[in-house]
């Protein structure tokens, strides 16, 4: 049986009387919510009521008392200020969200946030608010139920069926973001992606025709989108327009035209009703224009909520059918049933590690060649590693070798092209690690880091499993010049709470930030690495520490005593300028400790002792890095008396990498002359 057969709720056309008093259910909790919070947006829940209670209760397959089922339809809110619809939906359908949330929102340690948020609220699949991201999310979401449908799925068992639906806004059109998914999502023919857009052609400025005159619809279509007009008022149109687009085999845009505000007999249909409180007056104005008990506030008559509530008991029979249908694959398909249950669950196959592969000195790669070799490695142990680049994938060394490409046609490759779409990208991959199921990847140059930092911040937010390949990493990038040398974005990226960045210094390092970031499960890790050729570091002599050390993201990389006169510390490629430097010292008679500080965030997570040990409270310290030296005083001190920090305040400059650093400063002479300086006193 597939899931796409099994039947939802047979809802026959309502009483029209009645189908009021369930829309008006709807708004006036809202309108009641967004008052006594005194803030929130009413006005986009008002007009989307019919269109979301038609989807919710006709077409949308969920299990109210399971929300993380895994062959749910999936429902994004990407216009997050109307956050009180979804709030509404939730509880009447029988989610975990009392009453007494809604009467709290936007308050302290509700569940009912001012925009929605994943893993806060029962029944949330992102965090949205702003704007365009969850439209790039269910893209994400629906290209991981194609992907995970054409490895899994076999004849009579579709055990992953389902869809994904959105309700976008005006403003959800207007971003960039919106766009470049959108464009990627019609190439790929997205059939199971649908999105009501709520063209109440109204913002917070005014009208949508002070800035966005152009026809959307005729844009869809461009983009290979299923387009249809309907009244968004009606919820027959609705349901008529969602049966429609389930049968196409493109993502389909269903443009429901509706009065913001509806009900508000003074603001509907004007900009003032797209947010803040209607005020007492504006809400006893409203109940008396629906037709609505003044008192008590949040009413639900019991017929609605016995009507939504229906949402149980056919979630659950919905759920059971599923499970049935699992258990008959599992006898059928054994192994992959079990694969795909591994999977779901966002375990790791057993003894995955010991695939990493370990690098011999002497010898010099680029850590973005390096990372290349772990990423395939890992790929044949961990079949559900899939990403791809924005069109940088050979320079990113992204390419999963022997899988193909995914297409519109053909999804049973792990390589995704996700075009010149940075931005886009971010927010995709996001939807696929929120689907679940699958463990993505996405890289660019680090420079252009920047189109992708919203998604990368809320990617830290929700605390997703994201990796990010960031290549050409610093002015070692040379030729190409300051608009492609990153110098602030390694600091701007170790801003973000809950984001992990590495920066490996050689090819073993880089193996030891894989393991990393694909073992974590709490959120994001970007991988900083360079062009540019670095020694593989000899770890096998005297004094010389393990990349293991990797793991608590700084270690002693090599010392000559116990006791430093001076300690020496850098990121990536200028740790080999801070060995090199410090194996100078030493022959000149020093005591020398040089520490690899990989990841700032990892080692801050570490112990006091282990921190002191690395780097002691007793000695001078020098840092380099070839970027801008904001936070490294964290690290080494800001008494210039016994600290240095030797970094690129300033825009690179175009020329061969070796020329750059010379001219900047880069070099183990400068380090090995800051440090003589610094032990002088």
């Amino acid at each position: 049986m597939s899931s796409s057969t099994i039947p939802a709720l047979d809802t026959p056309a309502l009483d029209p009387v009645f189908e009021d008093r369930c829309l008006n259910t709807i708004r006036l909790l809202v309108v009641d919510a967004v008052e006594a919070a005194n803030s929130g947006h009413a006005g986009l829940p008002m007009g989307m009521a019919s269109a979301t209670s038609a989807l919710w209760t006709r077409h949308m397959r969920y299990s109210p008392a399971n929300p993380a089922w895994n062959n749910r339809d999936r429902f994004v809110l990407s216009a997050g200020h109307g956050s009180m619809l979804l709030y509404a939906m939730l509880h009447l359908t029988g989610y975990d969200l009392p009453l007494d949330e809604l009467k709290n929102f936007r308050q302290w340690g509700s569940r009912t946030p001012g925009h929605p948020e994943y893993g806060h609220t029962p029944g949330v699949e992102t965090t949205t608010g702003p704007l365009g991201q969850g439209f790039a999310n269910g893209v994400g979401m629906a290209i991981a139920e194609r992907w995970l449908a054409t490895h899994y799925n076999r004849p009579g068992f579709p055990v992953v069926d389902h869809h994904t639906y959105a309700v976008v806004s005006d403003g959800d059109l207007m971003e960039g973001i919106s766009q470049e998914a959108a464009s990627l999502a019609g190439h790929l023919r997205l059939g199971k992606l649908i999105y009501l857009y709520d063209d109440n052609r109204v913002t917070i400025d005014g009208y949508t025709d002070l800035a966005f005159s152009e026809d959307q619809y005729k844009r869809f279509e461009a983009y290979g989108w299923h387009v249809q007009k309907i009244d968004g008022m009606d919820g027959e149109a609705v349901s008529a327009a969602i049966t429609a687009a389930q049968a196409d085999p493109r993502p389909s845009l269903i443009g429901c035209k509706t009065i913001i505000g509806f009900g508000n007999p003074d603001l509907q249909g004007k900009p003032k009703a797209h947010s803040d409180a209607f005020g007492p007056a504006g809400v006893e104005a409203t109940k008396r224009n629906l037709e609505w008990p003044l008192e008590p506030t949040f009413f639900v008559p019991q017929d609605v909520a016995a009507f939504y509530g229906q949402a149980v008991d056919r979630g659950e029979k919905l759920e059971a059918a599923y499970n049935q249908l699992f258990t008959d694959y599992s006898a059928a398909h054994p192994e992959l049933a079990a694969e795909l249950c591994h999977v779901l669950a966002g375990d790791l196959p057993e003894k995955w590690a010991e695939a990493i592969p370990t690098f011999d000195a002497p010898g010099s790669q680029a850590t973005r060649n390096a990372s290349g070799s772990v990423l395939n490695a890992l790929a044949k142990v961990i079949p559900n590693l899939i990403g791809g680049s924005a069109d940088l994938a050979p320079s990113n060394k992204t390419i999963i070798s022997g899988s193909g490409a995914v297409g519109p046609d053909d999804f049973s490759g792990r390589n995704f092209h996700f075009g010149v779409r940075e931005h886009g990208m971010g927010g995709i991959l996001n939807g696929m690690a929120l689907h679940g199921g699958v463990i993505p990847y996405g890289g660019t140059f680090l420079v252009f880091s920047d189109y992708m930092r919203p998604s990368i911040r809320l990617a830290a937010l929700m605390g997703i499993r994201v990796v990010y390949v960031f290549t050409h990493d610093s002015v070692g990038v040379g030729e190409d010049g300051p608009t492609h040398q990153p110098v602030e974005q390694v600091a701007a990226l170790r801003a973000i709470p809950n984001l992990s960045v590495i920066r490996p210094a050689d090819a073993n390092e880089a193996a030891e930030a894989w393991r990393l970031a694909v073992g974590r499960t709490d959120g994001p890790t970007a991988l900083i690495l360079t062009r540019q050729n670095l020694a593989t570091v000899d770890r096998g002599g005297a004094g010389v520490g393990a990349a293991s050390g990797t793991r608590r993201g700084g270690y002693v990389l090599w010392a000559n005593g116990d006791k430093p006169e001076i300690v020496l510390v850098g990121s990536g490629s200028e740790v080999e300028i801070a060995l090199a430097a410090g194996q100078q010292l030493a022959e000149e008679g020093r005591t020398v400790q040089v520490v690899s500080l990989p990841s700032w965030d990892i080692f801050a997570a570490q112990d006091r002792a282990y921190q002191t040990a690395v780097l002691p409270a007793a000695a001078p310290k020098v840092a380099i890095e070839a970027g801008v030296t904001m936070g490294w005083d964290r690290w080494v001190g800001n008494d210039p008396a016994r600290s240095a920090i030797i970094g690129v305040d300033h825009f690179g400059a175009s020329a061969p990498y070796k020329r750059v650093y010379e001219e900047f400063g880069l070099t183990a002479a400068a380090v090995a002359a800051k440090a003589r300086e610094l032990m002088a006193g």
